[in-house]
Protein backbone atom coordinates (compact mmCIF):
# COMPACT_ATOMS: atom_id res chain seq x y z
CA UNK A 1 0.00 0.00 0.00
CA UNK A 2 1.17 3.51 -0.75
CA UNK A 3 1.82 6.13 1.84
CA UNK A 4 -1.41 7.41 3.35
CA UNK A 5 -1.97 11.17 3.18
CA UNK A 6 -1.82 13.08 6.44
CA UNK A 7 -5.43 14.03 7.12
CA UNK A 8 -4.97 15.40 10.64
CA UNK A 9 -6.66 18.71 11.23
CA UNK A 10 -4.99 21.72 12.80
CA UNK A 11 -6.19 25.25 13.32
CA UNK A 12 -3.78 26.31 10.59
CA UNK A 13 -5.26 23.81 8.12
CA UNK A 14 -8.79 24.94 8.98
CA UNK A 15 -7.81 28.58 8.45
CA UNK A 16 -6.11 27.65 5.19
CA UNK A 17 -9.26 25.90 3.97
CA UNK A 18 -11.08 29.19 4.54
CA UNK A 19 -8.46 31.04 2.49
CA UNK A 20 -6.58 32.57 5.41
CA UNK A 21 -3.50 32.01 7.53
CA UNK A 22 -3.80 31.70 11.28
CA UNK A 23 -2.28 34.92 12.65
CA UNK A 24 1.06 34.65 14.38
CA UNK A 25 0.54 37.95 16.18
CA UNK A 26 -2.59 39.70 17.43
CA UNK A 27 -3.15 43.32 18.42
CA UNK A 28 -5.10 43.69 21.67
CA UNK A 29 -6.59 47.09 22.44
CA UNK A 30 -7.22 47.60 26.15
CA UNK A 31 -10.61 49.24 26.79
CA UNK A 32 -10.70 48.96 30.57
CA UNK A 33 -10.12 52.65 31.36
CA UNK A 34 -13.15 53.58 29.23
CA UNK A 35 -15.61 50.74 28.67
CA UNK A 36 -14.47 48.98 31.82
CA UNK A 37 -15.08 51.90 34.15
CA UNK A 38 -18.24 53.48 32.77
CA UNK A 39 -20.54 51.40 34.98
CA UNK A 40 -18.30 51.45 38.07
CA UNK A 41 -18.07 53.84 40.96
CA UNK A 42 -16.02 56.87 39.98
CA UNK A 43 -12.28 56.36 40.41
CA UNK A 44 -9.95 59.20 41.26
CA UNK A 45 -7.64 60.59 38.62
CA UNK A 46 -4.68 59.08 40.50
CA UNK A 47 -6.32 55.65 40.44
CA UNK A 48 -6.89 55.90 36.70
CA UNK A 49 -3.27 56.93 36.18
CA UNK A 50 -2.14 53.94 38.24
CA UNK A 51 -4.43 51.67 36.18
CA UNK A 52 -2.92 52.90 32.92
CA UNK A 53 0.60 52.69 34.32
CA UNK A 54 0.07 49.05 35.31
CA UNK A 55 -1.36 48.19 31.91
CA UNK A 56 1.59 49.80 30.14
CA UNK A 57 4.01 47.95 32.42
CA UNK A 58 2.31 44.71 31.33
CA UNK A 59 3.08 45.51 27.69
CA UNK A 60 -0.15 47.14 26.53
CA UNK A 61 0.49 49.40 23.53
CA UNK A 62 -3.04 50.50 22.57
CA UNK A 63 -5.53 51.88 25.11
CA UNK A 64 -9.04 53.25 24.83
CA UNK A 65 -8.52 55.71 27.63
CA UNK A 66 -11.84 57.53 28.13
CA UNK A 67 -14.92 58.90 26.39
CA UNK A 68 -16.12 62.42 25.76
CA UNK A 69 -19.81 61.93 26.40
CA UNK A 70 -22.29 63.59 28.72
CA UNK A 71 -20.91 63.58 32.29
CA UNK A 72 -24.50 63.35 33.48
CA UNK A 73 -25.03 60.14 31.54
CA UNK A 74 -21.62 58.64 32.38
CA UNK A 75 -20.32 60.40 35.52
CA UNK A 76 -17.45 57.92 35.98
CA UNK A 77 -15.73 59.45 32.93
CA UNK A 78 -16.43 63.11 33.63
CA UNK A 79 -12.69 63.77 34.05
CA UNK A 80 -11.90 62.91 30.42
CA UNK A 81 -10.13 66.17 29.60
CA UNK A 82 -8.06 66.03 32.79
CA UNK A 83 -6.99 62.45 32.10
CA UNK A 84 -5.96 63.26 28.53
CA UNK A 85 -3.59 65.90 29.91
CA UNK A 86 -1.68 63.11 31.69
CA UNK A 87 -1.13 60.90 28.64
CA UNK A 88 2.26 62.43 27.91
CA UNK A 89 3.57 60.06 30.61
CA UNK A 90 3.37 57.16 28.14
CA UNK A 91 4.65 58.39 24.74
CA UNK A 92 5.01 54.82 23.44
CA UNK A 93 1.28 54.07 23.76
CA UNK A 94 -1.41 54.71 21.14
CA UNK A 95 -4.31 56.25 23.04
CA UNK A 96 -7.81 56.77 21.68
CA UNK A 97 -11.04 58.18 23.07
CA UNK A 98 -14.65 57.37 22.25
CA UNK A 99 -17.20 59.95 21.16
CA UNK A 100 -20.89 59.64 20.30
CA UNK A 101 -21.56 63.09 18.86
CA UNK A 102 -20.09 66.25 17.38
CA UNK A 103 -19.95 68.02 20.74
CA UNK A 104 -17.90 65.24 22.29
CA UNK A 105 -15.54 65.20 19.31
CA UNK A 106 -14.98 68.95 19.66
CA UNK A 107 -14.15 68.56 23.36
CA UNK A 108 -11.81 65.64 22.66
CA UNK A 109 -9.90 67.48 19.97
CA UNK A 110 -9.70 70.59 22.16
CA UNK A 111 -8.25 68.43 24.95
CA UNK A 112 -5.52 67.30 22.58
CA UNK A 113 -6.45 63.74 21.67
CA UNK A 114 -6.79 63.21 17.91
CA UNK A 115 -7.34 59.45 17.66
CA UNK A 116 -11.08 59.10 18.12
CA UNK A 117 -13.57 56.27 17.94
CA UNK A 118 -17.04 57.19 16.80
CA UNK A 119 -19.69 54.78 18.05
CA UNK A 120 -22.90 54.31 16.09
CA UNK A 121 -25.70 51.85 16.81
CA UNK A 122 -27.05 49.46 14.19
CA UNK A 123 -30.60 49.52 15.59
CA UNK A 124 -32.92 52.50 15.83
CA UNK A 125 -33.94 51.77 19.43
CA UNK A 126 -30.38 51.58 20.71
CA UNK A 127 -29.35 54.59 18.62
CA UNK A 128 -31.96 56.68 20.43
CA UNK A 129 -31.09 55.20 23.85
CA UNK A 130 -27.34 55.58 23.39
CA UNK A 131 -27.03 58.86 21.49
CA UNK A 132 -30.51 60.34 21.23
CA UNK A 133 -30.43 60.20 17.44
CA UNK A 134 -31.74 58.06 14.60
CA UNK A 135 -29.30 55.96 12.62
CA UNK A 136 -29.51 58.40 9.71
CA UNK A 137 -28.79 61.33 12.02
CA UNK A 138 -25.91 59.39 13.56
CA UNK A 139 -24.41 58.71 10.13
CA UNK A 140 -24.59 62.42 9.27
CA UNK A 141 -22.96 63.37 12.57
CA UNK A 142 -20.28 60.74 12.06
CA UNK A 143 -19.35 62.07 8.64
CA UNK A 144 -18.91 65.51 10.17
CA UNK A 145 -16.74 64.05 12.92
CA UNK A 146 -14.59 62.21 10.37
CA UNK A 147 -13.86 65.50 8.63
CA UNK A 148 -13.11 67.24 11.92
CA UNK A 149 -10.66 64.53 12.97
CA UNK A 150 -8.93 64.36 9.60
CA UNK A 151 -8.66 68.14 9.44
CA UNK A 152 -6.88 67.93 12.81
CA UNK A 153 -4.47 65.34 11.41
CA UNK A 154 -6.00 62.51 13.43
CA UNK A 155 -7.43 59.02 12.98
CA UNK A 156 -11.11 58.16 13.23
CA UNK A 157 -12.34 54.63 13.77
CA UNK A 158 -16.01 53.73 13.46
CA UNK A 159 -17.38 51.23 15.99
CA UNK A 160 -20.74 49.71 15.09
CA UNK A 161 -22.52 48.86 18.32
CA UNK A 162 -25.34 46.29 18.41
CA UNK A 163 -23.75 44.60 15.39
CA UNK A 164 -25.29 41.23 16.24
CA UNK A 165 -28.33 41.76 18.50
CA UNK A 166 -30.26 44.62 20.08
CA UNK A 167 -31.76 44.30 23.58
CA UNK A 168 -34.87 46.12 22.35
CA UNK A 169 -35.35 44.77 18.81
CA UNK A 170 -33.68 41.35 18.72
CA UNK A 171 -31.30 40.15 15.96
CA UNK A 172 -29.66 42.94 13.98
CA UNK A 173 -30.08 42.46 10.21
CA UNK A 174 -26.67 42.18 8.56
CA UNK A 175 -27.73 44.78 6.01
CA UNK A 176 -28.07 47.38 8.79
CA UNK A 177 -24.41 46.91 9.64
CA UNK A 178 -23.14 46.73 6.07
CA UNK A 179 -25.07 49.87 5.10
CA UNK A 180 -23.47 51.79 7.98
CA UNK A 181 -20.00 50.51 7.18
CA UNK A 182 -20.37 51.32 3.48
CA UNK A 183 -21.38 54.89 4.29
CA UNK A 184 -18.38 55.43 6.54
CA UNK A 185 -15.87 53.73 4.28
CA UNK A 186 -17.01 56.07 1.50
CA UNK A 187 -16.61 58.98 3.94
CA UNK A 188 -13.02 57.97 4.76
CA UNK A 189 -13.18 56.01 8.03
CA UNK A 190 -9.72 54.77 8.96
CA UNK A 191 -10.77 51.60 10.81
CA UNK A 192 -13.90 49.54 11.42
CA UNK A 193 -14.80 47.66 14.59
CA UNK A 194 -17.85 45.45 15.19
CA UNK A 195 -19.35 45.53 18.67
CA UNK A 196 -21.08 42.52 20.23
CA UNK A 197 -22.59 44.90 22.75
CA UNK A 198 -24.76 42.45 24.68
CA UNK A 199 -22.58 39.38 24.22
CA UNK A 200 -24.91 37.29 22.06
CA UNK A 201 -22.73 36.59 19.03
CA UNK A 202 -21.78 33.05 18.10
CA UNK A 203 -18.86 31.87 15.92
CA UNK A 204 -20.95 31.30 12.79
CA UNK A 205 -22.42 34.79 13.01
CA UNK A 206 -19.01 36.35 13.62
CA UNK A 207 -17.62 34.71 10.49
CA UNK A 208 -20.63 35.68 8.38
CA UNK A 209 -20.65 39.31 9.51
CA UNK A 210 -16.90 39.86 9.20
CA UNK A 211 -16.98 38.43 5.68
CA UNK A 212 -19.92 40.66 4.76
CA UNK A 213 -18.14 43.73 6.16
CA UNK A 214 -14.93 42.96 4.30
CA UNK A 215 -16.87 43.12 1.07
CA UNK A 216 -17.91 46.68 1.97
CA UNK A 217 -14.52 47.69 3.37
CA UNK A 218 -11.78 46.06 1.26
CA UNK A 219 -8.36 46.78 2.68
CA UNK A 220 -9.71 48.06 6.00
CA UNK A 221 -8.86 46.52 9.33
CA UNK A 222 -12.00 44.96 10.83
CA UNK A 223 -11.72 44.54 14.58
CA UNK A 224 -13.96 42.79 17.11
CA UNK A 225 -15.23 44.21 20.39
CA UNK A 226 -16.63 41.21 22.23
CA UNK A 227 -18.58 41.01 25.46
CA UNK A 228 -18.57 37.81 27.47
CA UNK A 229 -22.14 37.93 28.75
CA UNK A 230 -22.82 34.31 27.79
CA UNK A 231 -19.24 33.00 28.05
CA UNK A 232 -18.86 32.85 24.27
CA UNK A 233 -16.25 35.56 23.72
CA UNK A 234 -13.25 33.26 23.36
CA UNK A 235 -15.16 31.01 20.96
CA UNK A 236 -15.88 34.11 18.90
CA UNK A 237 -12.21 35.11 19.05
CA UNK A 238 -11.28 31.72 17.62
CA UNK A 239 -13.80 32.19 14.81
CA UNK A 240 -12.23 35.55 14.05
CA UNK A 241 -8.71 34.11 14.07
CA UNK A 242 -9.69 31.43 11.56
CA UNK A 243 -10.67 34.11 9.05
CA UNK A 244 -7.68 36.32 9.74
CA UNK A 245 -8.96 38.87 12.27
CA UNK A 246 -6.03 40.28 14.22
CA UNK A 247 -7.57 43.24 16.12
CA UNK A 248 -9.47 42.52 19.33
CA UNK A 249 -10.70 44.70 22.18
CA UNK A 250 -10.47 43.45 25.76
CA UNK A 251 -10.85 44.90 29.24
CA UNK A 252 -8.70 44.19 32.26
CA UNK A 253 -10.45 41.80 34.61
CA UNK A 254 -13.48 41.60 32.31
CA UNK A 255 -14.77 44.99 33.49
CA UNK A 256 -17.38 46.82 31.48
CA UNK A 257 -20.78 46.95 29.90
CA UNK A 258 -23.07 49.38 28.12
CA UNK A 259 -25.24 51.57 30.39
CA UNK A 260 -27.78 51.95 27.57
CA UNK A 261 -28.18 48.24 26.71
CA UNK A 262 -29.95 46.13 29.35
CA UNK A 263 -28.14 42.86 29.95
CA UNK A 264 -24.79 43.99 28.58
CA UNK A 265 -22.35 42.65 31.13
CA UNK A 266 -18.58 42.70 31.10
CA UNK A 267 -16.09 42.56 28.26
CA UNK A 268 -13.72 39.80 27.34
CA UNK A 269 -10.99 39.91 29.99
CA UNK A 270 -7.58 41.00 28.74
CA UNK A 271 -5.72 38.42 30.81
CA UNK A 272 -8.01 35.60 29.64
CA UNK A 273 -7.60 36.60 25.98
CA UNK A 274 -3.82 36.87 26.37
CA UNK A 275 -3.61 33.46 28.04
CA UNK A 276 -5.78 31.92 25.30
CA UNK A 277 -3.70 33.35 22.47
CA UNK A 278 -0.25 32.80 23.94
CA UNK A 279 -1.13 29.19 24.78
CA UNK A 280 -1.78 28.68 21.05
CA UNK A 281 1.53 30.27 20.13
CA UNK A 282 -0.06 33.53 18.95
CA UNK A 283 2.04 36.47 20.10
CA UNK A 284 0.40 39.38 21.96
CA UNK A 285 3.38 41.16 23.49
CA UNK A 286 1.58 41.21 26.84
CA UNK A 287 2.86 39.88 30.15
CA UNK A 288 0.22 37.76 31.87
CA UNK A 289 1.74 38.15 35.35
CA UNK A 290 1.70 41.91 34.91
CA UNK A 291 -1.91 41.84 33.74
CA UNK A 292 -2.90 39.77 36.76
CA UNK A 293 -1.18 42.22 39.07
CA UNK A 294 -2.93 45.31 37.75
CA UNK A 295 -6.22 43.40 37.53
CA UNK A 296 -6.01 42.73 41.28
CA UNK A 297 -5.29 46.40 41.96
CA UNK A 298 -8.22 47.52 39.83
CA UNK A 299 -10.49 45.10 41.71
CA UNK A 300 -9.52 46.94 44.88
CA UNK A 301 -10.23 50.29 43.21
CA UNK A 302 -13.75 49.32 42.10
CA UNK A 303 -14.49 47.44 45.31
CA UNK A 304 -15.48 44.01 44.01
CA UNK A 305 -14.11 40.85 42.46
CA UNK A 306 -13.62 40.86 38.70
CA UNK A 307 -14.93 38.25 36.28
CA UNK A 308 -11.67 37.18 34.61
CA UNK A 309 -11.05 33.45 34.83
CA UNK A 310 -7.38 34.08 35.62
CA UNK A 311 -8.49 35.94 38.74
CA UNK A 312 -9.44 32.51 40.07
CA UNK A 313 -6.90 30.16 38.44
CA UNK A 314 -3.34 30.29 37.19
CA UNK A 315 -2.28 29.87 33.55
CA UNK A 316 -1.64 26.29 32.46
CA UNK A 317 1.05 24.59 34.55
CA UNK A 318 4.41 23.92 32.91
CA UNK A 319 3.83 26.30 30.00
CA UNK A 320 6.22 29.09 29.07
CA UNK A 321 4.83 32.43 27.91
CA UNK A 322 7.29 34.56 25.95
CA UNK A 323 6.93 38.31 25.48
CA UNK A 324 9.26 40.95 24.08
CA UNK A 325 10.99 41.48 27.40
CA UNK A 326 10.12 38.63 29.73
CA UNK A 327 9.72 34.88 29.76
CA UNK A 328 7.31 33.66 32.43
CA UNK A 329 7.19 29.95 33.17
CA UNK A 330 4.36 28.59 35.31
CA UNK A 331 5.46 25.76 37.64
Amino acid sequence: MGEQPNTSLTLESIASAAGHSLPRTVDIREVGPRDGLQLERTLTLDQKIRMIDGLVAAGVKRIEVTSFVSPTAVPALADAAELVQELHRWPEVEFCALVAGVGGAKRALAAGITHLEYVISASESHARANAGKTIAESVDAGKHILKMVHDAGGICEVIVAISFDCPFEGPTPVVHVTDIVRAFVEAGADRICLGDTIGTATPDRVIALVQAIREQAPGHSVGLHLHNTRDTALANVLAGLLIGVTDFDASIGGLGGCPFAPGASGNLATEDLTNFLEDMGIHTGLNIAGLQQISAEVADFVGHELSASLARVEPRIGFTYATDNVVLTQH
